[in-house]
């Protein structure tokens, strides 16, 4: 599979030698945290479709069956302070978004601040992972993606879920998908930092929590809210029921309509 993922890269990827597929992996984050420790270049990725003990926001498992799913993680060691990353998530989002449209034929929108959403269901997420130094800047970020690629069916506990092959009426090919997301990493990185406005500008089109009703779940509490926009930092903006307006940037928030949010 290595072989194949590389021979749908472009020729534009500039880290072709430092793409590692194994075919099964307890989870791509921990296991390039490994490599970063020993000193892994930027640019490094990971990739299966097999992961044991992948893991989501909060420690939450997640699900990662053999053959249906792409489960990839990139290093990046951008050499910034942990405050001009707070926008990563978004722009990986956002990679991903133009990376399924190029490579499946359809384009998925973001539900803030980590899932691709298509027709109301999750289809994939993100986790971020930061490591800092001993300055307090930052000495490695990791990207962690997982996307339902053929799936047919989930478990009933999972009934939220969605793939590329329910979306798109057609088998995925799971080789052109993480080819796609490679490239579209690559290109993110180059300008992500520089234009931070840009990347936000294009999140919050792409964002289907914008404009809706939500709760919003934090410390055992639950608020209702709509959320009116997105800040310059990636948060989420609200407005409450009394009127008064604030913003979001930790937590969780659901969305009505989706996954059991009625």
């Amino acid at each position: 599979m290595e072989q194949a993922i590389l021979n749908a890269l472009s020729p534009e990827y500039p880290w072709r030698d430092r793409v590692h597929y194994l075919p099964e992996v307890d989870s791509t984050n921990d296991r390039l945290k490994i490599l970063a420790a020993q000193g892994a270049p930027h640019g490094t990725a990971v990739i299966t479709d097999h992961q044991t003990g992948g893991h989501g926001r909060r420690g939450r498992s997640f699900l990662s069956p053999p053959g249906v799913g792409i489960y990839l993680s990139m290093l990046l060691r951008p050499e910034c302070p942990p405050a001009d990353l707070m926008h990563l998530t978004c722009a990986v989002g956002v990679a991903m978004c133009d990376a399924i449209e190029k490579a499946a034929g359809f384009r998925p929108g973001i539900k803030w601040t980590n899932d691709l959403v298509s027709d109301r269901r999750k289809l994939g997420g993100i986790l971020t992972e930061l490591r800092l130094d001993k300055n307090g800047n930052v000495d490695y970020a990791i990207i962690g993606i997982g996307i339902n690629c053929n799936q047919t069916q989930f478990p009933q506990e999972l009934d939220m879920a969605t793939s590329l092959r329910i979306e798109a009426g057609r088998p995925a090919d799971v080789n052109a998908i993480a080819a796609a997301l490679l490239l579209e990493l690559s290109r993110m990185r180059r300008e992500f930092l520089s234009r931070k406005s840009d990347w936000i500008a294009a999140f919050s089109q792409n964002c289907l929590t914008v404009g809706k009703d939500i709760q919003i779940l934090r410390a055992g509490t639950v608020r209702q809210a709509k959320a009116t926009g997105i800040g310059p930092d990636a948060e989420l903006l609200v407005e409450y029921p009394d009127g008064t307006s604030g913003s979001v940037s930790s937590g969780e928030v659901s969305v009505r309509g989706l996954y059991g949010y009625v």
